[in-house]
């Protein structure tokens, strides 16, 4: 078995259950990583391998320090004799072979010379005496006199001889060191000795000084030594977690039999390439051979990328490598990125197994993934074909290379699905453009022996593995199938759109790019993505029907056409919202005397609720219009019937539906040249002047309809002829991203743009500025000011008597014969005598008669009375009342008009 080098540098965990975790060597109050004073403690008892190492460490330096001071001390006494040695023999010399000691010797009392000069030499040379002596050994010198004269102690028999005695001897002064020399005369014969003596203690006394320096010295590298090496043991001891001994050769045989039964492979490579280690797994994988450690790791017959990524060293994650028949997921890391040795460690798992379990766990995943993002991306619109284009392509490429939905044409329309009906294409998605298979908008019906027909029939998807092996939907149409085929398309799966028992059409999935057919799970798949995509199908088919009813039933509320008037030249826009149904509306409505109402309302919301309200109002204005009433007082009517509206749609809650709505209504008058108007809540209608000058007038703004309890006022202009008069909604001037000032202002642009325009081109002008499908419905009018001039126009002020009839039917006569309407002169006197003989005898003067060339022939006539005639059957014994009876039949139209000091009866004949 291959050992792992060296010793291991950390201990493996142990589960928190295990019960040897709590065996751990540990010392009371310490911690795991050693940094309380515990762990010198625990170091300092030596049960653990710090521990020993410390104080190992520790009696090392103690025993190197007293080496050091013993071996001073023994250096020091050495130094002490040799100094004393060479400084007793330096003065003995020095004063043996000074001048005149050799004379002084020869005189009768040499201690009368010779010891002033001894203790001269003594004192000056810090020996500790300075003896002279004959060659019997009598002193003639010493320090102390009283020794003077007697014998010297010591050896002087070599000196004698002529040599040098130096000898260590005990005196009374203590351990010392005396040297004995000759004195000679010139004659080379020894005269006498001299000995020079110091004892140890004098001369060591400058080493014994350096001791305690030397001392401290020692003590001061032993706390130095020993905090080191508490450093050092206390990191052992963090990095072994207080391991002993037998632990950590426990845990190296433990961490040895790991590194060898773990199922992963583990490979140490130097930096040089150098196979260091392999584990057991890691031979079984790369099929190494028994003597791989030690060789090369491109010498180890690997394949060139697997062995180039070992010697390389570099960092590699999960990088996926084949080699022989397995696939290799391969983790390496450089050991030297925190200080360590060159080299790196590299594991490898098999991951050939793991890799099929994991690819069957991404398509699970990405069929998760695609079911969310079918419920969050299919029904974005309540559009049937968008929505059916949502499911193709996300279909496509995810699931299928080609996409179609086949929908009943009823469906598209919001209806229910009709079945044994054609069916329409009404999306493909594919990965390429080119493909033979039904184009978009296509109608098609299936064969009863293809798959999507059997899918309608039963309701049940359909799984064709194989479409070259399928007659049934090869039957469908040879020569496409045939294309089909030769473009790669191999495989399809058929699902019904259902929406609980209704069938709306199939969903075709389509296999080309990738080999293998369609699988059962596959069409699990297909069904829960159809399944889901159907709901919302199958919502916008609802939205669509509903919308498409509460768009009938707008533009049948809404004029279809305008009707025929010559006060004024008319063009209108209507667009409709973005999204819903809006409750706008405009109209034109011709009264009496040749004069024009233009009408244009916003009703607040959307929806059938407001496209019903429109028209309500809508009926009300026509209703109240034919009254001839004036446009503030008809507004006032509006505005009670709105209350009325919100009172009787009271929520069933009680709280209640605030209808709201605004209305501008004008009525001009061709022959005055006047516009009467008044709104309610409505933008301002703006002006052109015929030389292209756009204003908008100040009309007083009342309150939208509804509110009530507010009057409502009125503006009047005088317009010249060729004016344009521009009526509109605020969906023209008003959205989300601008305000109504910023509205008016590109308003005026557009008609400042347009001087002399039709209104055609004036409404065009004005739509251009608009996207093509606003967030607000718009409703627009441009009317462009004729005027009924003098010469259509008679007039006539009859007195108050019987006789003025007679004379009212001549002057009306002549004045119908100038205008060329001779043919209508008879029923016209008809007219105008019963109506001027009611003024005559029921109304008050001044009584005027006027008669008005337009499209039709109008004749009018007016009092100061307020009372109106009423039209009723005369019982046979009456001698009148048959005057209007009579009018009403001679005369197209006929009805009553109050002005403010009266009234005006009038009636209309159609031109011949």
């Amino acid at each position: 078995m291959v050992r792992l080098p060296g010793r291991p540098a950390t201990r493996p965990p142990r589960p928190s259950g295990d019960p040897r975790a709590s065996q751990a060597p540990r010392t009371e109050g310490s911690s795991q990583n050693g940094s309380r004073p515990g762990v010198l403690r625990s170091a300092v008892t030596g049960r653990s391998v710090a521990g020993q190492v410390f104080v190992l460490q520790v009696v090392i330096v103690l025993l190197l320090i007293v080496s050091a001071v013993v071996a001073q001390v023994l250096q020091v006494r050495h130094d002490s004799d040799l100094e004393a040695q060479n400084r007793s023999l330096a003065v003995a010399e020095s004063f043996a072979n000074a001048p005149g000691t050799a004379a002084a010797l020869r005189t009768p009392n040499p201690t009368t010379v010779l010891q002033p000069r001894a203790e001269e030499v003594r004192k000056a040379t810090g020996v500790d005496f300075v003896v002279v002596m004959n060659t019997d050994g009598i002193r003639y010198t010493h320090p102390k006199p009283d020794r003077i004269g007697k014998k010297f102690v010591g050896t002087i028999g070599p000196a004698l001889a002529g040599g040098t005695v130096i000898e260590h001897v005990n005196g009374t002064i203590g351990p010392l060191v005396q040297v004995v020399v000759p004195v000679k005369d010139s004659a080379g014969q020894v005269v006498g000795l001299v000995s020079a003596g110091i004892t140890t203690a004098h001369v060591g006394g400058a080493a014994d000084q350096t001791l305690p320096l030397l001392l401290g010295a020692a003590a001061a590298a032993l706390t130095l030594a020993t905090a080191g090496t508490a450093l050092v043991s206390r990191r052992l001891l963090r990095q072994t977690h207080g391991l002993g001994p037998y632990e950590m050769t426990r845990m190296y045989e433990h961490h040895d039999a790991v590194l060898h039964a773990v199922r992963e492979g583990v490979l140490i490579v130097s930096g040089d390439g150098l196979l260091l280690l392999a584990n057991d797994e890691a031979h079984r994988l790369l099929d190494l051979p028994e003597d791989a450690e030690q060789q090369s790791v491109l010498e180890l017959g690997l394949d060139d990328e697997t062995a180039a990524l070992l010697a390389s060293g570099r960092v590699a994650t999960d990088e996926v490598h084949l080699v022989k028949d397995r696939l290799l997921a391969i983790n390496q890391r450089p050991t030297d990125l925190r200080g360590g040795p060159a080299g790196s460690v590299t594991t490898l798992r098999d991951s050939t197994e793991l890799r099929a379990l994991s690819g069957r766990a991404e398509v699970a995943r990405e069929r998760l993934n695609m079911l969310y993002d079918a419920g969050v991306g299919i029904g974005t619109s309540l559009d049937v074909t968008r929505t059916a284009e949502e499911l193709a392509g996300l279909a496509v490429p995810r699931f299928a290379d080609f996409a179609t939905v086949d929908l009943f044409d009823a469906v598209l329309q919001g209806e229910e699905p009709k079945p044994g009906t054609a069916l329409c294409r009404a999306a493909c998605a594919g990965v390429r453009q080119d493909s033979p298979l039904y184009p978009v908008g296509e109608r098609i019906r299936f064969v009863p022996t293809s798959p999507q027909a059997r899918s309608l029939t039963t309701g049940q998807s359909v799984l064709v593995p194989q479409l070259r092996d399928a007659p049934g939907w090869r039957a469908q149409d040879l020569e496409r199938t045939d294309q089909v085929l030769a473009y790669g398309i191999h495989s399809l799966i058929t699902v019904p759109l259902r929406a609980g028992s209704l069938v709306l059409g199939v969903a075709n999935f389509w296999r080309a790019e990738k080999p293998q057919p369609f699988d059962a799970e596959e069409l699990a798949l297909a069904d829960e993505l159809v399944a889901r995509a159907a709901v919302s199908i199958d919502n916008a088919r609802r939205y669509t029907r509903e919308h498409s009813m509460a768009v009938t039933l707008q533009r049948s509320l809404l004029p279809r056409t305008l009707p025929q008037q010559g006060a004024l030249e008319i063009a209108y826009r209507y667009l409709p919202a973005q999204s819903g149904v809006g409750g706008d509306w405009f109209d034109v409505l011709p009264l009496s005397g040749a004069r024009v109402a233009l009408v244009v309302g916003d009703v607040v919301g959307h929806g059938l609720h407001a496209a019903a309200t429109m028209g309500r109002l809508r009926t009300a204005v026509h209703n109240f219009s034919a009254l001839d009433l004036p446009p503030d007082e008809l507004l006032g009517l509006l505005d009670e019937l709105v209350g009325r509206i919100d009172q009787d749609e009271t929520a069933a809650d009680g709280s209640a539906a605030i209808t709201g709505a605004t209305c501008l209504y004008a009525v001009y008058d061709p022959v005055a040249r006047r516009c009467t108007l008044a709104r309610a809540g409505h933008p301002p209608p703006a002006l052109v002047h015929p030389d292209g000058r756009v204003e908008f007038p100040e009309v007083p703004a009342g309150p939208p309809l509804g509110l009530g309890g507010l009057p409502f006022e009125t503006a009047e202009l005088e317009l010249a002829e060729d004016s344009r008069l521009v009526l509109y909604t605020d969906g023209l001037v008003e959205d989300r991203e601008r305000d109504i000032d910023t509205g008016l202002e590109v308003l005026r642009d557009a008609l400042s743009g347009t001087p002399g325009a039709s209104p055609e081109e004036t409404c065009r002008a004005v739509v251009g500025r608009l996207p093509a499908r606003p967030n607000d419905d718009v409703a627009l009018i441009v009317a462009r000011t004729r005027v009924l001039g003098a010469d259509r126009v008679a007039e006539w002020q009859v007195p108050s008597e019987p006789a003025a009839v007679s004379q009212v039917r001549s002057t009306v006569t002549g004045q119908l014969a100038d205008w060329g309407l001779e043919e209508l002169a008879f029923t016209t006197e008809l007219i105008l005598s019963e109506l001027v003989t009611n003024a005559i005898r029921y109304g008050r003067g001044p009584i005027v008669v006027r008669l008005l060339r337009d499209r039709t022939l109008i004749c009018e006539v007016s009092d100061r009375s307020t009372t109106s005639p009423h039209l009723r059957y005369a019982a046979s014994t009456d001698e009148g009342g048959r005057g209007l009876f009579l009018v009403a039949q001679l005369a197209e139209r006929w009805g009553t008009r109050y002005i403010p000091n009266g009234k005006i009866i009038w009636a209309e004949q159609p031109l011949p």
